[in-house]
């Protein structure tokens, strides 16, 4: 698939990122490489493989999940947010 400037400035106003023009074009091929890539991926033959195969031994290996309340953490994150309010990101509307 190849990105051009249509795909990238609708990706550049979801993502609410402002792409310098000059590196639009060196984006728009590194996205189409990946895509390529990604492409390239769905040609491998997985019917023989199971819906849970794994390549570690006996499975993921599983951590106990303990909650850790660190407000600094959520503090800085929503400092870089362009838009956030009551501890929530606030978006543009994409569904009309």
């Amino acid at each position: 698939m190849i990105i051009d400037n249509t795909v990238l400035e609708k990706l550049e106003k979801l993502s609410m990122l402002k792409i310098e023009d000059d590196k639009k074009e060196e984006l728009a091929q590194q996205l189409s490489e990946i895509l390529n890539y990604v492409e390239n991926l769905s040609e491998l033959n997985t019917d023989h493989l199971s819906p849970s195969f794994s390549t570690l031994d006996g499975g993921t290996p599983m951590r106990e999940d303990i909650p850790q309340k660190q407000p600094e953490i959520v503090k800085d994150i929503f400092s870089h947010a362009p838009k956030a309010e009551d501890d929530f990101f606030i978006v543009p509307k994409i569904i009309e």
